[in-house]
């Protein structure tokens, strides 16, 4: 069955032959069957760009949250320097401080 028109000669055909039920509800069971495929793939079709665009979303929203994240820490580990420097240079000074007035 590759196209619809060889559907409506099929069907004609098994009504001629009176068929059994078993091979009618088999027939209509496929053809049930085959629609919700279809419908599916249809209903896929559509919602594929919106979900794509939802996962870029998150991608990039977890990009920039990573990237907020090692900034703060570099900050901080500025910060944690300056503060180390500083000491030292207090540290020095009061050397230097307490050797000028030992000599």
């Amino acid at each position: 069955m590759e196209t619809v028109q060889e559907l409506s000669p099929l069907a004609k055909e098994m009504l001629g032959q009176k068929p059994k039920g078993k091979l009618v509800k088999l027939y209509v069971l496929g053809s049930v069957l085959a629609f919700f495929g279809i419908v599916l793939g249809l209903v896929e079709t559509v919602c594929a760009p919106f979900t794509a665009a939802r996962r870029l979303r998150d991608e990039e929203a977890a990009v920039a949250s990573l990237q907020a994240a090692l900034e703060r820490q570099a900050l901080r580990t500025q910060a944690l320097q300056e503060k180390d420097k500083q000491q030292e240079a207090v540290q020095c000074s009061r050397g230097l401080s307490n050797r000028q007035h030992a000599s």
